[in-house]
């Protein structure tokens, strides 16, 4: 197991090496940004005109794991009241723009892959399944909300028909945040697992996922406590200072995102079927 890691150590910096992936934080930093807002839109839409439901849960967890400025612009952006649930049009241009975020990581993912020899099979139909992958993402994110939101629900009438209902709620207590990890690793297996256009086996991105799961928070955390007692970032950019705290939250997300397929890649070449065996690289 050392001498493996130490060759996918080897084989993701020859590979991390590429000028491709140097600008790769930055666009997606600022395609995260251009997506949150029709990210936002289409989910109050589904939930509050389908389920009648809100995102006070979404905008409580999100505040509790940021501070500072990027607290402030996250809680205007969700507390928004949109007011365009009959408008089919503005929905499907909503998830045309969030879907720009899943296609710069298809490319990346596909580039990751094929080691630089491609990044899809060509702009519209990776932009197709971009636009196919995020709808499916939404749904995703919908369920898993509504799960947390009426998890305690559910779960007391699973117990209810056991005889034990009065339990619920302090089982789902105890439930609630491991069911939100799972399902949030789920979420990024499923992202892993649909974005390159060749197929792998989904146990093939189970590392990257768990990568990427504990990096993603590991780094909201660090950058929630660094920007809450350290950075003043008002006092150099004034009334941009939540943009430019979001964007640089986005960036380092967008790098860990893109160190999770890496690590996917070099897990698999590595491995006893990979195409590139230990022994190769002594």
């Amino acid at each position: 197991m050392k001498k493996r890691f130490f060759t996918m150590l080897s084989l993701g910096i020859k590979q991390f090496r590429d000028p491709y992936y140097q600008g790769f934080a930055g666009q997606l930093s600022f395609y995260y940004m251009l997506s949150l807002v029709p990210v936002i839109i289409l989910i109050s839409q589904v939930l509050g005109g389908i389920f009648g439901s809100s995102l006070d849960m979404a905008v409580d967890w999100l505040l509790q794991y940021t501070k500072g400025v990027v607290a402030e612009e996250l809680g205007n952006l969700l507390s928004y009241k949109f007011a365009t649930g009959n408008n089919i049009l503005l929905l499907i241009i909503a998830l045309w723009a969030s879907s720009r975020a899943q296609f710069a990581m298809m490319r990346i993912t596909n580039f990751t892959f094929t080691e630089g020899r491609s990044t899809g099979r060509g702009y519209w139909w990776e932009r197709f399944r971009a636009v196919i992958t995020m709808f499916l993402t939404l749904l995703a994110i919908i369920f898993s909300l509504l799960v947390l939101v009426y998890g305690e629900q559910i779960l007391g009438l699973i117990l209810g028909g056991l005889g034990a209902e009065k339990g619920a709620a302090e089982i789902w207590l105890k439930l609630r945040w491991p069911v939100a990890a799972l399902l949030y690793f789920l979420m990024i297996s499923y992202n892993y697992y649909t974005l390159p256009t060749q197929k792998i086996r989904f146990r093939e991105v189970i590392p990257g996922s768990i990568f990427a799961s504990l990096g993603l928070l590991i780094v909201t955390l660090i950058f929630a406590t660094y920007v809450g007692k350290i950075a003043a970032y008002d006092i150099l950019y004034g009334s941009l200072a939540s943009i430019v705290a979001l964007l640089f939250w986005f960036y380092f997300l967008a790098w860990v995102l893109c160190l999770g397929v890496l690590f996917n890649k070099v897990w698999r070449d590595t491995g006893e079927n990979g195409k590139n065996n230990e022994d190769n690289f002594v």
